[in-house]
């Protein structure tokens, strides 16, 4: 059994200081005003522009522009971002993936708890649980079950890997929710830091997103 930490990754690549998206936006939402004669080519007036439709609420523009990343979770955050449904998404199937493959490495992975420390009792439960199962689930496929009937003995914390590609409108709509104190925590484990990191790849889109203690 391999025991890894959840993790994110932004597949979309991003233009320096995210200026040609930002410019991309302008384009589209000067329509509303006829004021495409205020562009300008330093970007300025793209950075100017999106702040004040943000600040407005005109959100709708920002909807031009999309990003995707790859979240590697447990499932049971799985669950929860697939409910963000104004989005696209691309999981690893448990039916489909058999674990006792060498691709696999003949183990499942399993997302350490962000919560329990190593040292833990708790932490002790959770692994002895962990390990029973991929008993259980290799036992299964041993009897003849196929993966998507072993499948159910996996858990919770079995590792999958998720693509979500949304527009910034959904994304900063999901990062006000995910990112919140009342957010499960091994949410956060990896929103926040995407959110800090898309601060500083994508200013003014994501600036005024605040994370709660």
């Amino acid at each position: 059994m391999k025991i890894t930490k959840a993790r994110y990754e932004i597949l979309t690549e991003i233009s320096k200081d995210g200026i040609e998206e930002l410019q991309h936006i302008e384009k589209i939402g000067r329509v509303c005003y006829k004021s495409e004669d205020k562009i300008t080519e330093d970007g300025e007036s793209a950075r100017d522009f999106v702040k004040m439709i943000i600040v407005r609420g005109h959100e709708a523009m920002i909807e031009h522009s999309s990003l995707s990343v790859k979240f590697i979770v447990d499932r049971g955050v799985s669950h929860e971002l697939v409910r963000h449904r104004i989005a696209s998404f691309a999981q690893e199937s448990t039916r489909y993936c058999n674990y006792s493959k060498d691709k696999f490495g003949k183990e499942i992975t399993v997302i350490e708890p962000c919560f329990f420390s190593p040292l833990s009792d708790s932490y002790t439960f959770w692994k002895h649980a962990m390990e029973s199962a991929e008993a259980h689930y290799f036992s299964l496929l041993d009897s003849g079950a196929t993966p998507q009937e072993a499948r159910s003995v996996l858990p919770n914390s079995t590792k999958t890997e998720i693509t979500i590609t949304a527009n910034y409108r959904e994304w900063r709509n999901f990062f006000k929710l995910r990112i919140a104190k009342a957010a499960h925590p091994q949410m956060r484990e990896v929103t926040i830091p995407l959110l800090v990191e898309l601060k500083k790849k994508l200013p003014i889109v994501f600036d005024d997103i605040i994370v709660g203690e």
